[in-house]
């Protein structure tokens, strides 16, 4: 079993590398600046959970945690340099007869809608596939939330169903639209190439 971890992938000015400790300056001025704009998709605890007021250093130690032990790959985001500008997450990895995970992803408002997210998720899944051998990608997101729809419809993950009141999120249960690819259906070239061709085409 390898854990492809840790791992640092370039995509031209897209990178994705480990989460560290020294983020925790950029990663609260970037959630302070884009407040309003990741507010409404943020994972909230229900009022029956202690919040515990987990601070962002105790947050990065159990992602490496779990990163070490083989169930998660806690990847920031970056665009031409080393400066984190989002976050993209594969946890619960599965190992076993099942081989699955599931990622989630979050990027600043300065820089959405540049495909930056979107080759950033590819870049996650076809290490996935390829250094960890996973068989399965899975990502949940809110039928209100367009910009994440785009993402999975631009890379070709398949539409399997509706989850009801699947993630307590920005105060409540909320219901989300699951999506799923397997390695059979992005060989030969993987997710990025889906990203490069469609790139040609515009």
């Amino acid at each position: 079993m390898s854990t492809g971890w840790p791992a640092t992938l370039n995509h031209g000015p897209v990178g994705l590398r480990p989460i560290r400790r020294s983020d925790a300056r950029a990663w609260a001025r970037l959630r302070q600046d884009s407040a309003e704009w990741l507010g409404r998709w943020e994972a909230t605890l229900p009022s029956t959970v202690p919040s515990g007021g987990r601070s962002y250093g105790a947050a990065v130690r159990s992602l490496r945690q779990q990163a070490s032990q083989g169930r998660a790959l806690p990847f920031v985001t970056t665009y031409d340099g080393d400066e984190m500008i989002g976050q993209v997450t594969v946890s619960g990895i599965t190992w076993g007869s099942a081989r699955w995970a599931q990622i989630g992803y979050w990027i600043a408002r300065p820089y959405a809608g540049r495909g930056i997210t979107t080759t950033a998720v590819a870049m996650a899944a076809d290490h996935c596939f390829e250094a960890l051998g996973l068989h399965r990608l899975e990502i949940a997101i809110r039928p209100e939330n367009r910009s994440s729809l785009r993402v999975v419809e631009k890379l070709g993950f398949d539409r399997i169903g509706v989850a009801p009141r699947y993630l307590h999120i920005d105060g409540a249960w909320r219901d989300h639209v699951l999506f799923a690819v397997t390695s059979e259906q992005v060989v030969p070239g993987g997710l990025l190439a889906r990203v490069d061709s469609r790139s040609l085409e515009h």
